[in-house]
């Protein structure tokens, strides 16, 4: 039996309602050459494994307890014969049939060792759900490619300047799995995409942005879960690179104030009819924006550590 072109990793938990979207879109993919589907799940109590099964995946399950991002995906992928690896989570839905055909043609490039996918919210998507994925540089349409060929060491850049250019998603990614055998997901709590990316750069790799391969994925968040979303990721980002999100009182409060007028310009600007939810979604700005530069400003500061502040462990911040 030929090796397919692409293996796609799956971790799940819980995930039959967003795979009832994501597995019929996966099987229109028009991909020459083909993949396989290597399923992950943590013990899911709902229909999850039954759906998988049904998709036809390789499925192993493991214990909620034993789920790591970077080394659940590793270990998932000791098997895959593709000649790329894909990397999804359970609550993206690929927009279109030519999602991993776009994805997979940033390896004509032979230097390219990894690629994501662009991010939009669905259309239904409240509005302060939409700005927010909108607002993100994977929501761009422009290609980016980065390397290091005039850059010593990712050292080198300033820690804001570090936390932009390894980005990296593996909400959609694909690794070319040649690199992966040699660079695999560190170990980590969270970020471990981020961490592949500064150890893929470092060893000469090229790592693109592919905005013709699209999905659907947005999170609408209660105000605690936005406290912790972002409180987590600022943690990171100061752990990892140094870099502040909100490193004073005052860029917090700045920071409020930008976030609020852009949700309320975003509104105004909206093409959808909003109707009462117009109203709604003004009220409730404040609350969850509040929220968000709150938990940016205590992750920056070490305040309210968790699962992030920690060498090892499971933090969910995404599905």
């Amino acid at each position: 039996m030929s090796a397919p072109r692409a293996s796609i990793i799956l971790p799940t938990l819980e995930g039959e309602a967003h795979l009832r979207r994501l597995l019929p879109a996966l099987a229109r993919q028009e991909l020459p050459g083909g993949f396989e589907l290597l399923a992950v799940d943590s013990s899911s109590s709902d229909r999850t494994r039954e759906l998988l099964a049904e998709a036809g995946a390789d499925l192993v399950t493991i214990d909620r307890a034993d789920f790591r991002h970077g080394a659940t995906r590793n270990q998932r992928a000791e098997g895959a014969r593709g000649e790329f690896l894909v990397f999804l989570s359970q609550d993206v839905e690929p927009v279109d049939e030519h999602f991993l055909a776009g994805l997979l043609e940033a390896f004509d490039d032979p230097r390219v060792a990894g690629a994501y996918s662009r991010v939009l919210p669905r259309p239904a998507d409240d509005p302060l759900t939409q700005r927010t994925c909108l607002g993100l540089p994977e929501a761009s349409a422009e290609p980016v490619v980065r390397d290091l060929d005039h850059v010593d060491s990712v050292r080198d850049l300033s820690p804001e300047e570090r936390a932009d250019y390894l980005r990296f998603n593996n909400v959609a990614s694909a690794i070319r799995t040649s690199v992966f055998r040699e660079i695999p997901f560190p170990d980590l709590a969270f970020g471990e995409d981020f961490a592949w990316a500064a150890r893929a750069l470092t060893a000469g790799w090229r790592i693109r942005f592919a905005p013709r391969s699209v999905v659907y994925h947005a999170h609408t968040y209660s105000p605690r879960q936005v406290f912790e979303r972002y409180r987590v990721d600022a943690a990171f980002h100061r752990q990892v690179h140094g870099h502040l999100v909100r490193p004073t009182a005052w860029s917090a409060a700045r920071g409020f104030l930008f976030e609020v007028r852009a949700d309320l310009r975003f509104m105004r600007e909206s093409t959808t009819a909003l109707g009462v939810a117009r109203a709604q979604h003004t009220l409730l700005s404040p609350v969850l924006r509040g929220a968000q530069v709150l938990g940016q400003y205590f992750g920056s500061h070490g305040w309210a550590s968790g699962p992030a502040d920690q060498a090892t462990g499971r933090v969910t911040p995404r599905p």
